[in-house]
């Protein structure tokens, strides 16, 4: 069955130009041009992708990004922007978005992101345990949901994926390298700032002082290990 992927952006002829070669590569595209079309698509056609420009007319993308996680639509989102600074990049990984390309940008290079990114999620080997327990941490694994002493902590999909990664290794140092080529299939050190923002936000959620973090400690050079419980 073909993967649906939903291209989102108000330049037409970019639109075009990404929907044509990724029907090359065998996926079904559908095309939105502002951000009130894109959210009534992710609705009505339950996309397998979304790529999602920054600036739109309407709705802009942090905006449906945010929505959508909001609505519990956990769609991997791969947000596409003109901007180059760090704090737009960091502003989408925090509204939910599971990757990011800066434009002017290679469009092999987005096709080699959609690919794995999607080949991820077909990876994924369910049936998993429906409960994780670590210290006061309970992790819904078939929900996605976290809870702290019986509160339901709010985290994207992406965080999910890094703290359940890190629960299951618990007391084991994680690469740096590793949970980039896990969670987001970067083959280099140059995109480490993606897993800092990540585990700073994790922190700020889940610990009970983010300063002085219980669980999730840093291994200077290395990584990151999961303690507790």
């Amino acid at each position: 069955m073909k993967a649906k992927i939903l291209v989102v952006d108000d330049e037409e002829s970019l639109v075009r130009l990404i929907s044509h070669n990724l029907r090359r590569e065998g996926y079904e595209t559908i095309e939105a041009f502002d951000g009130n079309e894109a959210w009534g698509k992710i609705v009505a056609e339950n996309p397998d992708l979304v790529l999602l420009d920054l600036m739109l007319p309407g709705k802009d993308g942090m905006e449906i990004c945010q929505l959508m996680r909001e609505e519990k639509i956990f769609t991997p989102v791969i947000m596409l922007t003109a901007k180059d600074e760090e704090i737009d990049r960091v502003l989408g990984l925090e509204m939910g978005a599971d990757d990011y390309v800066t434009k002017p940008f290679s469009v092999r290079e987005l096709v080699a992101r959609v690919k794995a990114i999607l080949r991820r999620r077909r990876q994924e080997s369910p049936p998993r345990p429906e409960v994780v327990e670590a210290g006061d941490l309970i992790l819904k694994t078939d929900s996605y949901e976290v809870f702290r002493n019986g509160i339901k902590i709010d985290l994207t999909l992406k965080e999910y994926e890094l703290l359940e990664l890190l629960v299951r290794n618990k007391g084991k140092v994680l690469k740096r390298d590793y949970l980039l080529n896990a969670l987001w299939d970067y083959n280099d050190t140059t995109n480490t700032r993606v897993l800092d923002v990540h585990i700073s936000k994790l922190r700020d959620k889940i610990e009970p002082n983010s300063g002085d973090p219980r669980y999730i400690k840093t291994v200077r050079g290395i990584g990151y290990k999961f303690e507790g419980g």
